[in-house]
C-alpha cells in the first residue's frame, strides 16, 4: 500500500538536528501542500511526507510539467525550448571540455525527451540515456529515433564504462539517493566525470520568493541543496567536487514561475529583474547561482 515518507533525521548527515522551514503547494499536478524541512548541521532540507515511489508517479502526469510532456504551451515554456536550443550545445560543451574528450561513453540518467542525449549522439558519443516515465521514452523516440532505457536498468550497467554520466535536475527526483550515488561511482571510468545539476535553495531568488519558489517543485523535488550539503553528500560517496557552474538561465525561468505562483498573475519584468540581481549576485559567488553544476571526479 502506497505511503507517504517521514523522516526523522536528516538523509544527508544523519543528524537529528531537522525542522520545518515552511510549507510549500505544488502548484502543477494536485495542490496539495507540503512541509519543507531543514538540517541545521549540513543545510541539506527535503520535502517532509514526500510520497513513496509507488504513489509518486501520479504526481509526474501532467501535461505543465515541461520536462516530460515536452509542452510549448504558455510564454514560459515556449521560452524555455528556445533557450534549450542553446543550453543543449554548452551542455554539449562542458562535457566535452571536463572529460578532455571530443568523442566518449555518456551515461544521461532521467533523459527526459531525449534532447540532451540526442544532442550528445549526434556528436558522435555512444548514449545511454534513463528514463522513468513511458510517455517521455515514446516522445523521445518519435521526435529524435532514440531508445531511452528505463531508469530500472541503472542497476544492470556494465561497471567503470563510462566517461560521463550526467543528470540534468534529476538528482532531487530519485528516492534512493545514496544508493543513485553509490551506483554512479560504480559505472563511472577511473578518469570520468559525474555532472550534477540542481536547484540551489540558497540563492537570491529561492529567498526572495521563499514557499513560492518555484524550484521547491513539492512533491517532486524531493530533496532541496545548498552547495555545503552537496559537498558533504559527495564526498562521502567517493567524489570530490572540481568545479561549480552556473545555470545562468535558471533564475529567469524560475522566478517566472515563482511569481505567478506568489502572486496568481504574470509580472515578467518583476520577474526578470529577480533573475537578474540574483544572477548578478552569483557573479561574485557561483554558491549563490539558482542552479548550479557540479563537475565531479572519483577520489
Amino acid at each position: 500500500m502506497a505511503s507517504k515518507i517521514t523522516y526523522d533525521q536528516c538523509t544527508c548527515c544523519g543528524s537529528a538536528a531537522i525542522s520545518k522551514v515552511f510549507v510549500c503547494t505544488d502548484h502543477t499536478v494536485t495542490h496539495e501542500h507540503y512541509e519543507v524541512w531543514k538540517c541545521t548541521t549540513c543545510t541539506f532540507a527535503f520535502t517532509q511526507h514526500a510520497p513513496d515511489p509507488e504513489l509518486s508517479v501520479s504526481y509526474y502526469q501532467s501535461s505543465a510539467y515541461v520536462s516530460h510532456s515536452d509542452t510549448t504551451d504558455g510564454l514560459v515554456n515556449k521560452l524555455y525550448h528556445q533557450v534549450r536550443k542553446y543550453t543543449m550545445q554548452s551542455k554539449r560543451a562542458l562535457v566535452k571540455r571536463v572529460t578532455g574528450l571530443t568523442q566518449g561513453v555518456l551515461l544521461d540518467v532521467g533523459a527526459g525527451t531525449g534532447a540532451f542525449a540526442n544532442t550528445m549522439q549526434l556528436s558522435g558519443w555512444k548514449v545511454t540515456g534513463l528514463e522513468p516515465d513511458s510517455d517521455a521514452r515514446a516522445t523521445a523516440l518519435n521526435k529524435f529515433n532514440l531508445e531511452l532505457q528505463s531508469l530500472q536498468n541503472l542497476k544492470d550497467l556494465p561497471a567503470a564504462s563510462y566517461d560521463a554520466i550526467t543528470l540534468w535536475h534529476v538528482l532531487e527526483h530519485v528516492h534512493d539517493l545514496h544508493g543513485y550515488l553509490h551506483t554512479f561511482e560504480h559505472l563511472l571510468k577511473p578518469n570520468g566525470r559525474l555532472i550534477i545539476a540542481v536547484p540551489n535553495y540558497t540563492s537570491y531568488d529561492a529567498q526572495v520568493y521563499r514557499q513560492y519558489w518555484a524550484a521547491y517543485d513539492v512533491p517532486r523535488h524531493l530533496y532541496h541543496f545548498s552547495p555545503k550539503s552537496m559537498q558533504i553528500l559527495v564526498n562521502e560517496k567517493g567524489f570530490e567536487i572540481e568545479a561549480l557552474k552556473p545555470m545562468w538561465f535558471d533564475s529567469f525561468y524560475v522566478s517566472m514561475l515563482s511569481e505567478k505562483y506568489r502572486t496568481g498573475s504574470d509580472n515578467h519584468l518583476r520577474a526578470i529583474w529577480i533573475g537578474l540581481v540574483s544572477n548578478i549576485k552569483a557573479l561574485l559567488d557561483i554558491n549563490k547561482c539558482s542552479s548550479v553544476i557540479y563537475v565531479m571526479k572519483k577520489k
